[in-house]
């Protein structure tokens, strides 16, 4: 449910924002940073597939030990269409289709359930991890009042928008900082202590991809 990393002493972290099977654009965005798999660790906050035909192979880095992604709504719209009590039915291939899963028509349709069954036990609904003697947490939408009540997950972590909506700043308490993905912003933005960071990358062709010590500074 929680996944919690210690201190990166290796190497840098990142955060990575909506992937959406923009594959390509990522890896530009890694090698822009000089991004090192044997001694960084990317963490995403959920979305690697759907909108984007590059999806099956965004929906494999949750296999690499160097990516460190959370659960998506459109993961767990993939889940519900092909793994949950309801696979199979009309209702929940169409709602993963019209919020576009149409990816996966083109792909073995058993291949795409392989690799999501394979998936999903490295997708928490939530990671915490320790930048420079600070807690960060991550979930894809919108995080609970307290972060202690990120356990037992609810819908908010996959689907909440209250909080952007409402331009709350409360920050969340028990944590030091927030990541999220999931509502598009024009550019990264925070807050209180959350920090938005989709930019829409299956649309505008921008990833947003940020260190980790530079985000906290802007707490700073």
């Amino acid at each position: 449910m929680i996944q919690r990393h210690d201190a990166n002493h290796q190497g840098r972290d990142f955060f990575v924002g909506d992937v959406h099977g923009q594959l390509a654009l990522l890896q530009t965005e890694l090698e822009a940073v000089g991004f090192d798999r044997k001694r960084d660790r990317l963490f995403s906050v959920g979305d690697l597939i759907d909108r984007g035909s590059e999806s099956l192979a965004c929906l494999s880095l949750a296999l690499e030990p160097w990516c460190h992604a959370v659960c998506g709504n459109h993961e767990m719209l993939a889940f519900d269409a092909l793994l949950g009590e309801n696979r199979g039915s009309p209702q929940a291939h169409d709602a993963w289709m019209i919020n576009g899963g149409t990816w996966a028509m083109t792909a073995a349709h058993g291949e795409v359930r392989a690799m999501l069954q394979r998936a999903l036990p490295h997708l928490p609904y939530a990671r915490e991890v320790m930048v420079e003697g600070r807690r960060v947490g991550i979930v894809h939408a919108e995080p609970p009042a307290d972060w202690r009540d990120v356990m037992p997950p609810s819908q908010a972590l996959l689907w909440g928008r209250t909080r952007i909506m409402k331009g709350d700043e409360t920050p969340v308490k028990g944590i030091d900082a927030v990541v999220v993905g999931h509502t598009i912003v024009q550019r990264p933005m925070r807050l209180g202590n959350v920090h938005y960071i989709d930019t829409g990358a299956f649309n505008t062709g921008k990833l947003t991809l940020i260190e980790a010590r530079d985000l906290l500074r802007e707490d700073a």
